[in-house]
């Protein structure tokens, strides 16, 4: 057996989420969010040069000669599946590696808060999928796949870059296409989706101008989009898309983001008191309120709109953290740290309760 392999087979068996392998050093596992030694041997430059040569996939070769860098995933028969990046640092080859489950995840399995059940059923518009690189938004993207797959008849086409999560059909049709191994790019991928007939439509990520044109055409035309996009909270991912266009199109676009987005949901993975990670989900719905902000370019008082909105299915992250420690998920002292604003989540744990939108929202 490779050593590669042993170390992903023992990754596996800790439940280990990411595998870190840098030349002249111990292998470092992440578990439950904490960087833990693996307690393999030490790897030396010329062993990690045989294996990137020997995982990276043909059409990437030239990639990574040229750009030092390149994604892909890597199936291990018999041990798990495994999203890939390779990439040199001081002119030496690193790799970093995320374990990928096998099984689609359900909302239950995830502790995801079951009122995002309903993203599954919406029949058009824009789902984003928000938040920090590590947070889990793959992940929850997969489990609204999966729901719908379970419940629906629906054809189903993934652009990603690369695939993670593979799916099998049930009630729906899937096609799953990698960048660089099914389609050239991103561009010449969804240039074409239209044509193929889709209900359902997940682009790995909003990354270009090209990515978020396609996604409102998509759902202005009746189909159902979901994607990621790095952003730290959900009100923020508005104008992290906006900011991608020039000024003199960002009108344009924010309105056809008012008309055709469904919901942003933004997540951060905190340390429960098992010693498992939980997530905390900010949930911000387009509702009337949400939408006439948006027309009107009034985006700094979405955060209230977020906070106010709880009776339309909509919470910020304080809310989310406040009920995990209510619940003795996770511990005050970690909520404390994750939290947007800790002094306001202070005060409501002490049962004076502040009302984050209402100043704002009051003329609304």
């Amino acid at each position: 057996m490779s050593v590669l392999r042993e170390l992903l087979q023992r990754a596996v068996e800790l439940n280990a989420s990411d595998i870190h392998i840098k030349a002249d050093s111990q292998p470092i596992f992440r578990i439950s969010g904490q960087l833990v030694e693996s307690g393999f041997e030490i790897l030396t430059p010329e062993y990690l040069i045989e294996v990137i040569k020997d995982i990276l996939p043909p059409h990437l070769i030239h990639q990574y000669e040229a750009e030092h860098e390149a994604d892909f995933s890597l199936g291990e028969e018999g041990v798990g599946r495994f999203r890939v990046n390779v990439f040199n640092a001081q002119g030496v080859p690193t790799i970093a590696m995320r374990h990928v489950k096998d099984k689609i995840p359900t909302f239950e399995e995830l502790r995801l808060p079951l009122s995002l059940k309903k993203l599954a059923y919406a029949e058009r518009g824009i789902i984003l999928m928000a938040g920090t690189t590590g947070s889990g938004k793959s992940t929850t993207l997969a489990a609204i796949i999966g729901e719908i797959n379970r419940t629906q008849k629906c054809r189903i086409i993934t652009v990603e870059d690369p695939v993670e999560y593979v799916f099998k059909d049930e009630l729906s049709v899937i096609t799953q296409r990698e960048v660089g191994l099914d389609t050239l790019n991103y561009q010449n991928a969804l240039k074409h989706l239209m044509r193929q007939d889709p209900d359902v439509i997940l682009i790995g990520e909003m990354r270009d101008r090209n990515s978020i044109r396609t996604a409102l055409l998509a759902a202005e035309t009746g189909h159902l989009v979901l994607s990621t996009l790095h952003a730290g909270t959900a009100d923020l991912a508005i104008p992290r898309m906006l900011d991608v266009f020039p000024a003199d199109e960002q009108d344009q676009i924010r309105l056809g983001i008012a008309g055709n987005l469904h919901a942003i949901i933004c997540q951060r993975l905190i340390p429960d008191v098992h010693g498992g990670v939980v997530p905390a989900v900010e949930i911000m719905i387009n509702t009337p309120t949400v939408r006439k902000l948006l027309e009107k370019n009034q985006l700094d008082t979405i955060a209230a709109a977020i906070a106010t909105g709880k009776e339309d299915g909509m919470q910020n992250f304080n809310a989310a953290i406040y009920d995990l420690i209510k619940s003795g998920i996770i511990s005050e002292k970690e909520g404390m740290r994750f939290a947007t604003n800790p002094e306001s989540l202070r005060m409501n744990l002490q049962g004076i309760f502040l009302d984050e939108g209402s100043r704002i929202l009051g003329g609304q």
